[in-house]
């Protein structure tokens, strides 16, 4: 699928723009029609029942005096809600936005207390034909019902650097590294990882070294994870069991890369016995290289860019993020 350009909080404000264009018609000629029956529970009920029926993701309606306090029930697709006449909203997240000077509110998403899920609600101001605000009707949409009106947020491929937990980092001048059995058999676990990258479909891999371990994906099966351990991970026999694969045209790394970028990880493992690489992970889709230090730092940047940095750059005080 197409991916967008930006920030995931400009991927974000798409879809919400989109979605208020959607949404904003209907409900105010839903509160234009409110208004008319204003304090008759059951004629309001009739409106939003009916508003309901024409509106395919939203999940629920209600009308709400100017405190907050419900006047008509809860009109869901099954009916109503009886129990929330009267209901007090005040307190819920949507209540305590400011509704624009138009009259309305796209909430920020937060989590119904039914059904514990990701929900936007939707407020619309009810105002009588002198314009005065008698209260406010109300939409609630479950997140995973409305539609995709943006394509796919591309994740970011600068380098970013993300500090763990303190307590580890407090920690790291008592500690040394020991060698694990992945330090030991290094050579022979980077040659069979290179070689299920570049001819046996496996397109990311996690390589955790100090348990001597590495989970690893395939794009014939890409919803499901493999582990292995060192038993396997020095085995080349490994390779026999996952059929041979054409590089993927569509990779950012290209397939001669492979192994300078796994030689790289190698070499920040042994670089220090202090300050070394915990973990390190590999997408070949996407390119990005992601290290966590012994310190707990961690870091996601460009293929490219990762080879780029000697042993100098990551043994500074600003990389490692001690």
């Amino acid at each position: 699928m197409p991916s967008s350009s930006g920030t995931l909080a400009e991927s974000i404000t798409r879809q919400r723009e989109a979605l208020k264009t959607l949404l904003r018609e209907p409900l105010a000629q839903t509160a234009q029609a409110c208004s008319q029956v204003w304090g008759d529970r059951q004629a309001l009920n009739a409106i939003l029942s009916e508003s309901l029926a024409q509106q395919a993701i939203c999940k629920y309606m209600y009308a709400l005096d100017t405190q907050a306090i419900q006047v008509s029930d809860t009109l869901g697709r099954d009916g109503a809600v009886v129990p929330d006449f009267g209901r007090n909203r005040a307190d819920r997240p949507y209540m305590n936005e400011r509704v624009p000077s138009e009259g309305f509110l796209l909430s920020q998403a937060y989590i119904s207390l039914r059904a514990k899920r990701p929900s936007l609600t939707a407020i619309q101001i009810v105002r009588d034909a002198n314009g005065r605000v008698l209260g406010f009707v109300g939409a609630d949409f479950d997140l995973r019902n409305l539609p995709l009106t943006g394509k796919l947020y591309d994740e970011p491929t600068h380098w970013r650097q993300i500090k763990g937990d303190p307590a580890i980092r407090g920690t790291v001048f008592h500690q040394t590294r020991s060698d694990s059995q992945m330090d030991i058999n290094i050579d022979t676990v980077l040659g069979v990882l290179e070689e299920l990258m570049t001819g046996h479909g496996v397109y990311h891999v996690i390589l955790h070294f100090s348990s001597s371990r590495a989970v690893i994906w395939l794009f014939d099966d890409p919803y499901r994870y493999r582990l292995l351990d060192i038993d396997a991970l020095t085995d080349p026999n490994i390779c026999l069991v996952y059929p041979e694969r054409a590089y993927p045209a569509d990779a950012l790394v290209p397939r001669d890369r492979i192994r300078a970028v796994l030689d790289g990880l190698r070499d920040l493992r042994f670089m220090d016995e202090m300050f070394y690489l915990r973990s390190g992970t590999l997408n070949i889709f996407n390119g990005v290289v992601g290290l966590t230090f012994s310190c707990d730092g961690s870091h996601y940047l460009p293929w490219g860019e990762f080879l780029g940095k000697g042993y100098d750059f990551w043994a500074s005080d600003k990389a490692i993020g001690r």
